[in-house]
């Protein structure tokens, strides 16, 4: 019998780990938390579908897609969050470094689009969200 994780679980990055691991067929020591879903593990959309089902079957947390591209946005509308060229600007690269421990603008080497953005995400990205959904659904 499964127990259901506590929200102060450190079970979460496991759950994470051994998800993307079964999606994307690699090693799960590859899944480390500062590697990036969609570039260093290659991992496409219909990928990221897979990992977020199996983190739901596994956690009982649903995570969706939306909940990741919101987190992302932080429900800046998006002529705000960049500009006519889809290029984030200041306001949106400012949202990013709160939302994205590891990200540093100064590290970009050209300007970042809104398709670029879910290129950063990453395996402690979605720990962190799970964390959170969970501890969320456990208090209400």
């Amino acid at each position: 019998m499964s127990e259901t994780l506590t929200p102060t679980s450190t079970d979460y990055f496991s759950a994470v780990q051994a998800a993307i691991a079964d999606a994307l067929g690699i090693d799960e020591a590859e899944a480390v938390p500062e590697a990036t879903l969609l570039g260093q593990l290659g991992a496409e959309s219909i990928d990221l579908l897979d990992i977020l089902f199996r983190i739901e079957r596994a956690t009982k947390v649903k995570i969706t897609v939306a909940d990741i591209a919101a987190l992302l946005q932080g429900g800046i509308p998006d002529e705000e969050f960049g500009d006519e060229n889809e290029v984030v600007n200041d306001t949106g690269l400012t949202h990013l470094e709160k939302v994205l421990p590891q990200f540093d603008r100064s590290q970009l080497s050209e300007p970042l689009t809104a398709e670029g953005v879910l290129g950063l995400f990453t395996v402690q990205n979605l720990t962190d969200l799970l964390t959170e959904r969970a501890a969320a659904q456990h208090a209400a």
